[in-house]
């Protein structure tokens, strides 16, 4: 087969872009350019490039990386699952943007089935251990410890749970043998894979930090202590070792065994900052299935995840505070005040009530009762930016609770995947912080996922839902979804973003569904989103247009830069697949 330079394709791309009035048109974020791929994935990226979605008859995934893509192209073209192309997808994922999501970290997935019309919901959230307490993340003097200083080290981890959610999905969903699915990612971390703009530009960001633990110094910095620069060949053989056991032995070789050791010895061991992480915590992990939470939108229903992720919900409240009035020009001040104040007011209920639903009462179905979002909505009829915006009161039999102090900071990964059988997967992995908690096991990191829960567990003596307690599962943002409509799937989204994934997936389904827009301008769209009183607009784009309509109904306002990571495809005649032009993703299908 003829292999073409991305370069060119890329600039065969630009050559054919056209600009719109509703899309932003960032510098695309490609792999390094100087790469040889194959004619269907530079055909993707000149797509993207254009501002144009990609279409297919049979199967489609998009995903972050276009490895990673093309791992979960070749299973789909053998005839596997949904479920099948997934793993695929994300063990490649681990490998070639280990910044984001891996082993050492959590998923959560949901997932149509075809021959069935089910929806399931499966949490592989990270744990805390056993051994943690409410003091877990406070200072000798009982104060919340700063973010970094709590962050980088063993105290950080939790359990992880991408691995059981592997092995569960193929369990319930996969076709193809479980071995086979390990291949492309093994053979991938043997030969190597160029480093790319991205991973060179997060490693130089981070240099610091990753130089604070030798084996993590050691895979992502030179001698020299400088980042590896952009197309330098990495190969990581821990990681292909590690698969190799995964692949013999399942995730009972990650969660018992050498690799169980070595994970709780460089927690424990973690020079100035040490974790409780045990072996028990490990063998005794277990993926959870919830039942998802829809929310009426339009003519559709809007699906996701449940406790402990707030993503579902949240996205549900936007959405349903905004459902009884028609929505307004996507250029229009007033149609976003109206967004960011219902999203405030989502906000204001998560911090108040989402939590693991294990550990405590949460009113998701209070949250999202159609009378109570009527309420909810009768607050944004107003000319001007609500002067506050508190949590509600939600039909719930619970005590007193107090809002939560969480800092959710970005790195993450969404994969949404349709088979040819009409099986449609969502599926959001973090590791939660960029480069997680530094530490390198095996060939991945680990996470630093219980920093999402509050560093304090009370507030005036009154208890934060989302506080720290053994097994528990810190509250996330993450929101894969799936858009139904009468009954069947038309559009699955999601992406990463730390707390702003809920305002970016909201955003895509309203530009999708009210704004007409196809899935690759919705994705693309300047970000315009408020989570807890000011306003986020995107730099570069026309949603910073936007700002002096915005300061004038009262709102503070922030241009910046926001960096989402949105996939979606939408589910028709066709289907047609969109991804995100702020990263080196891609969508490809037959």
């Amino acid at each position: 087969m003829r292999r073409v330079s991305l370069l060119l394709a890329l600039l065969a791309g630009a050559a054919t872009a056209q600009q719109t009035t509703d899309a932003v048109q960032p510098e695309i974020s490609t792999p390094v350019a100087a790469a040889a791929v194959s004619p269907a994935v530079a055909a993707a990226y000149a797509a993207k490039a254009a501002g144009q979605p990609v279409e297919a008859a049979r199967w489609m995934v998009a995903a972050a990386n276009p490895l990673a893509v093309e791992a979960g192209a070749a299973v789909l073209a053998r005839g596997g699952s949904a479920a099948d192309a997934l793993i695929a997808v994300q063990l490649v994922l681990g490998l070639v943007e280990p910044q984001s999501s891996g082993l050492g970290g959590g998923a959560f997935l949901v997932w149509y089935d075809a021959a069935t019309g089910a929806l399931t919901t499966l949490d592989a959230r990270e744990t805390a251990p056993l051994a943690a307490t409410p003091l877990l993340f406070l200072d000798e003097q009982g104060q919340p410890l700063k973010f970094f200083d709590a962050v980088v080290g063993g105290r950080s981890v939790g359990t992880p749970g991408t691995p059981a959610l592997l092995e569960a999905m193929h369990r319930r969903w996969g076709r193809l043998p479980w071995t086979t699915l390990f291949d492309p990612a093994i053979a991938l971390a043997r030969e190597g894979f160029a480093v790319s703009d991205r991973l060179n530009a997060l490693i130089a960001e981070d240099r610091d930090r990753l130089a604070s633990a030798p084996g993590t110094a050691d895979y992502f910095l030179t001698e020299a202590g400088e980042p590896l620069p952009v197309g330098h060949l990495l190969q990581n053989p821990d990681y292909a070792d590690t698969l190799r056991l995964m692949a013999q032995g399942g995730a009972a070789a990650f969660y018992t065994g050498p690799v169980a050791a070595d994970i709780v010895r460089v927690v424990q061991g973690a020079p100035g900052n040490p974790g409780v992480l045990a072996a028990t915590d490990l063998a005794l992990y277990q993926v959870k299935e919830r039942d998802p939470v829809c929310t009426a939108y339009r003519v559709y229903q809007v699906c996701g995840m449940g406790p402990p992720s707030s993503g579902g919900i949240a996205v549900g409240q936007i959405l349903g505070a905004l459902n009884g009035a028609p929505m307004g020009a996507a250029d229009d001040p007033e149609t976003w005040r109206r967004i960011g104040d219902a999203s405030r007011l989502a906000f204001a209920d998560r911090e108040r009530f989402v939590a693991d639903s294990d550990f405590g009462p949460v009113p998701s179905r209070g949250l999202l009762d159609p009378a109570y979002l009527a309420g909810r909505a009768a607050l944004l009829e107003t000319d001007m930016a609500l002067q506050d915006a508190p949590p509600g009161t939600p039909e719930f039999d619970h005590a007193a609770l107090a809002d939560g102090e969480a800092i959710e900071l970005p790195s993450t990964s969404h994969v949404t995947i349709v088979d040819r059988y009409g099986n449609v997967a969502a599926m959001t992995a973090s590791i939660e912080n960029v480069f997680g908690a530094r530490l390198m096991v095996r060939g991945f990191l680990l996470n630093n996922e219980l920093t999402d829960f509050s560093f304090r567990s009370h507030k005036d003596g009154v208890p934060i839902a989302n506080r720290v307690e053994p097994g528990k599962r810190p509250r996330s943002s993450m929101a894969p979804t799936v858009v139904m409509k009468d009954g069947k799937p038309v559009l699955a989204i999601g992406s990463p973003g730390g707390s702003r994934i809920i305002g970016y997936v909201a955003q895509a389904i309203i530009a999708w569904a009210d704004w007409g827009m196809d899935v690759q301008q919705a994705v693309a769209m300047g970000h315009g989103l408020n989570r807890f009183g000011t306003f986020d607009l995107e730099a570069g784009t026309t949603a910073a247009g936007l700002k002096d309509g915005l300061e004038a109904a009262g709102f503070e306002v922030k241009v910046l830069d926001l960096n989402s990571g949105l996939h979606a495809i939408e589910i028709g005649a066709m289907l047609t697949g969109g991804a995100d032009p702020r990263r080196e993703g891609i969508a490809l299908g037959d």
